[in-house]
């Protein structure tokens, strides 16, 4: 029988389909269109992630409309809290549903509306009112966020085979990045006001968030049962899985990697606001060149990737540390470097961290272990990030120098993970 397009493109990019399934057999059968479906979805949310980047754009966004260092500095904790900690209290809906894709399709959906609400309020307000639209509208879209978040693990563990898992959500954040780079690359040529740019940016978000919800609701899901995942039940699984405890503590010691971007463009606020180009193409290239990367690695050995990534993370942080301290941090080119090396310790850790769970939770578990890593996680954020904008006030090397430590930490915590890939 002649190959799909579908089924070309799904064997160009992942290893071979012999092997032991964990599908079923309806599943397997159109999983290439489905891997194809997360492939095109995904891409389209992860450029839409970087175009309206609340840590290097809705920041420029702001400070341009005179919104004041209160709204910009609720900008990472509304985004990062408000897209963990609800799914504590989503799981148990997402988990009794016998389709789960109306999930992240409806989720999708409201990040692109929220996002076009954005831009309207960029185009229309200014000062203190254009602050709280914006960071109300993004705490929508956050909110919105958790719900994908809680939802996609479980569709991706439904419809792609655990082998490649890891390949398709690695080869959608490389080939998204290559938007992200061309919307830097505009930045910065000149071609037009850099205000205008990033208006339009914002709003082309809008408009891929909506495409790839229209995408997602084409996925071949095949129902499954509901389960018990209340609140309660999650919170058993601590003390019944060690594992999951241990991977929990791993992803909280790498917080690091997503907290340090404002403080290393803090090292050089005079400049900030000129890099934004330079650094969202340091951020876009580091997605580019070791998001697929990571993910096939992930998929022989997310542990080890998340040891990797930590050892990575810790050794660009320490060394950026050390130079703050010894006053060489005002050198040209050193904090978009510095941030191209965090991203790529950054892009490992969501790989490495992403497919670690999915592999290492049963089907009946996959949903719950999402949303509780996810709810602990969003705690020890809203308390690094509490932590680390107190101790900001009196050094920012011991701040950077912190999350390096926790880097570390992380590495040694992710030698006693299992290989969930060989289970």
């Amino acid at each position: 029988m002649k190959e799909t397009t579908a089924e070309r493109i799904f064997d160009a990019v992942t290893e071979d389909r012999t092997g032991e399934s964990d599908l079923s057999d309806k599943a397997k059968a159109v999983e290439p269109k489905n891997f194809l479906r997360h492939l095109v979805a995904l891409s389209f949310s992860k450029i839409s992630d970087g175009l309206i980047d609340p840590k290097l754009v809705l920041s420029w966004l702001l400070v341009n409309l005179g919104a004041g260092a209160f709204w910009v500095g609720l900008l990472v904790p509304v985004r990062e809290a408000g897209a963990l900690l609800p799914q504590l209290f989503t799981a148990p809906y997402i988990g009794r549903a016998a389709i789960r894709k109306w999930f992240w399709a409806g989720g999708t959906l409201v990040q692109g509306l929220m996002a076009g609400a954005i831009a309207w309020a960029a185009l229309t307000q200014e000062g203190q009112a254009a602050g709280l639209t914006i960071v109300a509208c993004l705490a929508v879209l956050a909110v919105a966020r958790s719900v994908c978040s809680a939802s996609y693990k479980d569709v991706l563990g439904k419809t792609v085979e655990r082998s490649r898992r890891g390949t398709a959500t690695g080869f959608a954040s490389s080939a998204s990045a290559a938007g992200v780079i061309v919307f830097a690359l505009v930045l910065l040529s000149g071609w037009e006001q850099r205000y205008t740019l990033v208006i339009a940016a914002i709003a082309l978000a809008a408009c891929l968030w909506v495409g790839a919800a229209a995408v997602f609701a084409t996925m071949r899901e095949f129902p499954s049962e509901g389960r018990d995942t209340s609140t309660p039940a999650q919170f058993r699984l601590l003390a019944e899985d060690p594992q999951l405890t241990r991977f929990i503590l791993v992803r909280s010691l790498l917080v690091g990697t997503a907290l340090a971007p404002p403080y290393l463009v803090a090292l050089q606020p005079e400049n900030a606001i000129g890099q934004l180009g330079g650094l969202v193409l340091a951020s876009a290239l580091a997605s580019l060149l070791s998001s697929y990367v990571w993910g096939r690695l992930s998929d022989r050995s997310s542990r080890r990737v998340l040891l990797l990534a930590g050892l990575a993370g810790g050794a660009v942080l320490a060394a950026l540390a050390l130079l703050a301290l010894a006053g060489a941090a005002t050198m040209a080119g050193l904090i978009p470097a510095a941030l191209f090396g965090v991203m790529i310790a950054h892009h490992g850790v969501r790989q490495g961290r992403a497919t670690h769970l999915v592999d290492m939770a049963d089907a009946d578990d996959r949903a719950s272990y999402t949303a509780l890593s996810n709810t602990v996680v969003g705690l020890v954020l809203m308390g690094a990030g509490a932590v680390s904008a107190a101790l900001a006030a009196i050094s920012l090397p011991l701040v950077i120098g912190l999350f390096a430590a926790m880097c570390f930490a992380a590495a040694v915590a992710a030698r006693g993970l299992d290989e969930v890939q060989n289970a």
